[in-house]
C-alpha cells in the first residue's frame, strides 16, 4: 500500500515537472530562442577539440595544438564581457550577428592558412575567440520579456543549464562525425557556419530585435561595481577550477589500468547525467527564501559530492559516484543565474552574465593546469581531491563575502537620471531584485 502511494506520488511529480517544462517551451519564441542560442554557441563549445584536431592534421604537435586552443579560450574570456557591455548599450542584433560573422571568418582563415605561418594562424584563432558573441548572456536577458513570470524565468534558467550539459556532450561528437564525413577543416567550417545560423535565428526574432537594456549609470567598471556580483564571480572561478580539474583527473583514472577511453567517457557522461537530473528536478519547483542563502547550500553539497571520487573505486561504482558528483552542478548554476540577475547593476545584465561565463572558463583553464602536479605526486586519488578542494574554496568565498551577498532588496539602489521611457521589469511588474531590460 505504501509502495503504491510512493509510486503514485513520484508519477504525479514527474507529470508536473514535464508539464512545467512543456508550458515553458510552448511560450511564444521560447523554443526558438533556446535552440538558436544552443546552435549559435556550438563553435565555442567545440572549439577546443576542433582546433586541436585540425592543428594535429596539419602536422602540429600536441603542445602547439593545445597552445592554439588556449589562445582561443583566453580570447573568448576577454571578449565576452566586452561584447556583453556592447549588447547592453546598442542592442542584440547590432552586436551579436556581426560578432558571429567575424568569429566564423576568423576560423575560416585558420582553416585556410593552417599552422604555417604560425603568427597568422594564431591571429586568426585570436580574432575568432575575441568575436565569439555573448549569446549565453543575451538569452538570459531575453527570458523575462518572453516568459513574463518569475517562476517561468527560473525554470528557463534550469533548462538552460541542463541544455549546456547536453551541448558540451553532443558538440564534440558532432565535430568527430564531421571529421569522419568530411575532414578536420570541413568540420571547423561547418560548425562555425552553424554558429552563424544560430545567431541569425536569435537576432531576427522579435524579442531580440525589440529588447533594450534598462537605463544604466555610466561607470567604467560596469557590472563589476556590484560587490555581490564580485563575490559570485569569485565563487564560480573555483567552481570552474573544479570542473576543469575533474576532467583531467578522470583521464588519469581511466589510464591507470581502469579501462581507458570507455571508462573516461562513462565518468564524464555520469557527471553530465547527474547535472541533467539535478537541473530538471531543481527547476521543476519554486524555492522559498533568498537565492543567496540557497546558493551557499548548493555549493556546499557540490563540494561534498566531489569528495567520494577520491576513493577511486572500480569503474562501475566510480561511474555512480560521478553521477552523484554532477547532481548539484546544474542547480548551483541555475541559482547563480538568479543571483546575477539580482545583483547586476541596472542596465548591465548581459555584461554581468558574460562575466560569469568568463570566470567560469578561466577557472576551468586553471583547473586543468593545477591538477597535473597533484596527479604526478599522488596519482588519480590526489587529482580528484583538487575539485573537492576547489568546491570548498568556492563555498569559503561565499561565506567570507556574506555581507556583500546580502539580499539586494534591503540595499537602496543608487538613482539614475535618464530620459523618460517605458520600461517592463522582469516578470512584468516592479518586483524588487528582479530586473533587466525592457521592450522598446
Amino acid at each position: 500500500m505504501l509502495a503504491q502511494v510512493i509510486r503514485k506520488t513520484d508519477q504525479l511529480k514527474g507529470s508536473r515537472m514535464a508539464t512545467g517544462y512543456a508550458e515553458l517551451l510552448r511560450a511564444r519564441h521560447a523554443a526558438r530562442l533556446l535552440a538558436g542560442t544552443l546552435v549559435g554557441r556550438l563553435p565555442n563549445a567545440t572549439a577546443h577539440i576542433a582546433i586541436v584536431l585540425f592543428a594535429r592534421a596539419e602536422g602540429a604537435s600536441y603542445t602547439l595544438a593545445g597552445v592554439l586552443a588556449t589562445v582561443y579560450g583566453l580570447a573568448t574570456a576577454v571578449g565576452q564581457p566586452v561584447l556583453g557591455r556592447a549588447v547592453d548599450l546598442f542592442g542584440q542584433p547590432r552586436v551579436m550577428l556581426p560578432a558571429a560573422v567575424v568569429s566564423a571568418l576568423g576560423m575560416a582563415a585558420f582553416a585556410a592558412v593552417g599552422i604555417d605561418p604560425l603568427p597568422l594562424a594564431a591571429a586568426a584563432v585570436l580574432v575568432a575567440g575575441l568575436a565569439t558573441p555573448p549569446l549565453e548572456g543575451g538569452l538570459r536577458a531575453l527570458w523575462p520579456s518572453v516568459l513574463k513570470r518569475q517562476d517561468r524565468v527560473h525554470r528557463a534558467y534550469a533548462l538552460d543549464s541542463v541544455a549546456q550539459e547536453v551541448m558540451f556532450t553532443v558538440g564534440p561528437l558532432l565535430v568527430t562525425l564531421a571529421v569522419a564525413v568530411w575532414s578536420e577543416a570541413g568540420a571547423l567550417l561547418a560548425i562555425n557556419a552553424l554558429g552563424v545560423l544560430g545567431a541569425l535565428s536569435v537576432v531576427v526574432s522579435a524579442p531580440s530585435r525589440t529588447w533594450r537594456s534598462a537605463p544604466r549609470e555610466a561607470h567604467w567598471l560596469g557590472a563589476l561595481r556590484s560587490p555581490g556580483l564580485l563575490s559570485l564571480l569569485g565563487c564560480f572561478l573555483f567552481v570552474g577550477v573544479a570542473l576543469g580539474s575533474i576532467t583531467v583527473a578522470a583521464v588519469a583514472y581511466s589510464d591507470d589500468g581502469n579501462g581507458g577511453d570507455l571508462v573516461y567517457a562513462l565518468i564524464m557522461s555520469g557527471i553530465g547525467f547527474g547535472a541533467l537530473v539535478g537541473g530538471l528536478a531543481y527547476g521543476a519547483r519554486t524555492w522559498p527564501g533568498a537565492p543567496e542563502s540557497r546558493l551557499r547550500l548548493l555549493i556546499a553539497l557540490l563540494a561534498l559530492g566531489y569528495l567520494p571520487l577520491a576513493l577511486v573505486p572500480a569503474p562501475v561504482p566510480m561511474t555512480v559516484l560521478a553521477c552523484l558528483a554532477g547532481l548539484f552542478l546544474a542547480p548551483a548554476l541555475t541559482c547563480a543565474f538568479v543571483v546575477v540577475d539580482r545583483h547586476a547593476p541596472r542596465g548591465t545584465v548581459t555584461e554581468a552574465f558574460s562575466w560569469l561565463v568568463t570566470v567560469f572558463g578561466v577557472g576551468a583553464a586553471l583547473g586543468t593546469a593545477v591538477v597535473g602536479p597533484a596527479i604526478e605526486r599522488g596519482g588519480p586519488a590526489a587529482g580528484f581531491l583538487v575539485p573537492a578542494a576547489a568546491g570548498f574554496a568556492a563555498l569559503l568565498v561565499l561565506l567570507l563575502t556574506r555581507r556583500a551577498m546580502a539580499d539586494p532588496r534591503v540595499r537602496p539602489a543608487k538613482p539614475v537620471t535618464v530620459a523618460p521611457r517605458t520600461e517592463i521589469d522582469r516578470g512584468g511588474a516592479g518586483e524588487a531584485g528582479f530586473r533587466t531590460g525592457h521592450q522598446a
